[in-house]
């Protein structure tokens, strides 16, 4: 590969540790791809299927249960927040005991492009009622990060909001304000609340990282390690620079043994591979996202053939650079008309 970067080392300085954080989260964005509220009378059971979205619940009355693979059943109170980052599998009721329906089974009133209402009925055949029934604000997001990167993959598979309140005031008063959009039932609530769920989610996230809510390696611990903290940040403000050994230590101040055990210890893995990774996660986003072509993305990354970037590429990716141009997925939320009985 080319060698981009001694120029900039003595006239840029990289970012400390600390803007890595600030960096990531002021670019993290979780798009909305569909929210729903339901209002079900007991007793009540969903099934939510896995998918590449990340899931977001919000109990706002009456309170539901959750199972999740990793986690069995676990109780959640009216206020409480739960997001999925992985959108793996998982069930909502209002008991452990209840059948569970797949979400996909139920029909959907459209309140608008993205916002749908299930609304079950009771034993004699009329809808519930909001005053009589659980109601929960359900929305699928997708995070503007790749799916891979290490900010996304060191996630646990379910946060809860009510694990962190109590550090994080910000999440209490967005609780608060979803919790009156959903008892006033104004117009326009569901959109309100799309908005305060986007925010909230990226709150939990944002909590879970300061409060180090993870184990003592990968990326969060090198957040918190000024030294390697301090590569790490700069890894990825340019992930276009050739970041060989002696011009990461460089950056640490150490010896290339010194830093490179450092930073396997800290991260969990080499610093070469740490650094084709983030390249790679960037070319996808390019590719993918932007439409560039694959020279291009070869190029601006400092490799000196496109065939040498395929290699590299698809070794971490597991596909080649030119088949992402055909992942993408349509978000459309599945809408269908009419109500039936849950």
């Amino acid at each position: 590969m080319h060698d981009h970067s001694s120029r900039f080392l003595s006239s840029v300085p990289p970012p400390e540790a600390s803007d890595l954080l600030t960096r990531v989260l002021l670019g993290l964005r979780l798009d909305g791809v569909e929210y729903g509220r339901c209002v079900m009378s007991e007793p009540w059971a969903i099934a939510f299927p896995a998918r590449r979205d990340a899931r977001f619940h919000f109990v706002a009355r009456g309170g539901a249960w959750l199972w999740t693979p990793s986690t069995e059943w676990k109780q959640l109170h009216p206020g409480d927040a739960v997001l999925l980052p992985r959108g793996s599998f998982h069930i909502m009721a209002s008991s452990p005991d209840v059948p569970a329906v797949d979400i996909d089974q139920l029909s959907r009133e459209a309140v608008s492009e993205n916002l749908y209402l299930v609304r079950s009925t009771t034993p004699d055949g009329t809808q519930a009622t909001q005053a009589e029934s659980s109601v929960m604000f359900c929305g699928a997001m997708r995070f503007n990060l790749d799916p891979l990167h290490p900010l996304l993959a060191m996630m646990p598979d379910l946060m809860h909001a009510g694990d962190l309140v109590k550090r994080d005031p910000a999440v209490l008063a967005l609780l608060e304000a979803m919790e009156r959009e959903v008892s006033l039932d104004r117009i326009g609530a569901c959109g309100i609340l799309a908005r305060l769920a986007d925010v909230l989610a990226a709150s939990i996230i944002r909590a879970w990282v300061e409060c180090g809510c993870s184990d003592s390696t990968g990326w969060i611990a090198a957040v918190q390690c000024p030294k390697v903290g301090r590569v790490i940040a700069a890894i990825h403000a340019e992930p276009e620079r050739n970041w060989d050994v002696p011009a990461l230590a460089k950056l640490m101040g150490a010896s290339r043994s010194r830093f490179a055990e450092a930073f396997t210890r800290t991260v969990g893995e080499s610093p070469a591979r740490y650094v084709a990774k983030v390249k790679m996660f960037q070319a996808r986003r390019w590719i993918q996202q932007e439409g560039m072509r694959v020279t291009i993305a070869a190029e601006r990354l400092g490799y000196d053939s496109e065939a040498s970037f395929s290699r590299a590429f698809k070794r971490i990716m597991g596909m080649p650079p030119s088949a992402v141009r055909g992942q993408e997925v349509s978000y459309k939320g599945r809408v269908g008309a009419g109500l039936r009985r849950v």
